[in-house]
Parts: structure tokens; C-alpha cells; sequence
């Protein structure tokens, strides 16, 4: 049976990709830096330019084993983890959050442009559009924090 593809941006040490994989999808993962314990094919490079790459109708995945490449049809969703430090209390009440960019508006109209299911995770605080609260606790994850 052939599991649908989701690609995972800023997708880190691959926690979200791990529960996307349980849930019946493929998972390969793009982060601006080797991530030695993902647990699934990743691309080393920046998530936007990746993302910029496939809706322009490019090809991905140089790196991938075998040489696989990916073109945005082979993927049956999208889901995004960009960097929070913007919209941290810690950014808020030291006031630098300035200092860290804003990734979230940048992201979600690439995804919109995509034309393909696709999930924003970030912090409370974060600009998101009608977020479901989720907490770590829930999920068990043995952590009381919220995610967007």
C-alpha cells in the first residue's frame, strides 16, 4: 500500500514528522541544518527557498537516497513548524522580538499558493489564522505546553 507524501518544513529533530508518519503518511523533512536524528529523508536547505522551488513547478531532493527527486504533485500535504522566536513571551516581554523574523506571513502565502492541505504550528502569540490549541499534556508528551 502507498502512503501519501507530506513534506515537513523547519521540520527539526522530526517530532511532528514521527506522529504524521504513525498517522499513515510518507514524511520527508526540510531544515536549513543536518538534523542527525531525523528519522526520514531530509533536505538540507532553506524551507522557503524549497518551498518557493516547488510552487514555481521545480524539483527538490538532490540529497535524497537514490537521487529521488520531488515535484510539489507528489505531495498529498504540507506541514510547517517555522521558527517561534518571534512570537515567544520571552521575545515579547524583553521586547526583541524585533530582532527575529516574521516567517509565519511569508510561509502561509507560499502554502496557499501551493493549493494543498497544509498545517502552520507555532506558539501561542504567533500570527496564525483560526489556530486550534493543542497541549503537549494531550498528547502525551509528558510536557504542559501549548501549541498553535
Amino acid at each position: 500500500m502507498i502512503q501519501p507524501l507530506l513534506l515537513d518544513l523547519f521540520c527539526g529533530a522530526g517530532g511532528c514528522a514521527v506522529g504524521y508518519n504513525r498517522a499513515g503518511f510518507d514524511v520527508v523533512g526540510v531544515d536549513h541544518r543536518p538534523m542527525p536524528r531525523y528519522p526520514f529523508p531530509l533536505i538540507v536547505d532553506d524551507a522557503l527557498d524549497v518551498l518557493r522551488q516547488l510552487v514555481s513547478g521545480w524539483s527538490i531532493g538532490p540529497e535524497m537516497p537514490g537521487g529521488r527527486r520531488f515535484k510539489m504533485s507528489d505531495f498529498a500535504a504540507i506541514h510547517v513548524s517555522p521558527p517561534c522566536q518571534r512570537y515567544s513571551q520571552t521575545a515579547r516581554m524583553t521586547g526583541n522580538k524585533e530582532r527575529h523574523p516574521d516567517l509565519v506571513g511569508p510561509t502561509r502565502k507560499l502554502l496557499l499558493a501551493a493549493a494543498k492541505p497544509f498545517v502552520i504550528e507555532n506558539v501561542p502569540g504567533a500570527p496564525l489564522e483560526c489556530p486550534v490549541i493543542v497541549c503537549g499534556l494531550a498528547l502525551g508528551c509528558g510536557v504542559k505546553r501549548h501549541r498553535l
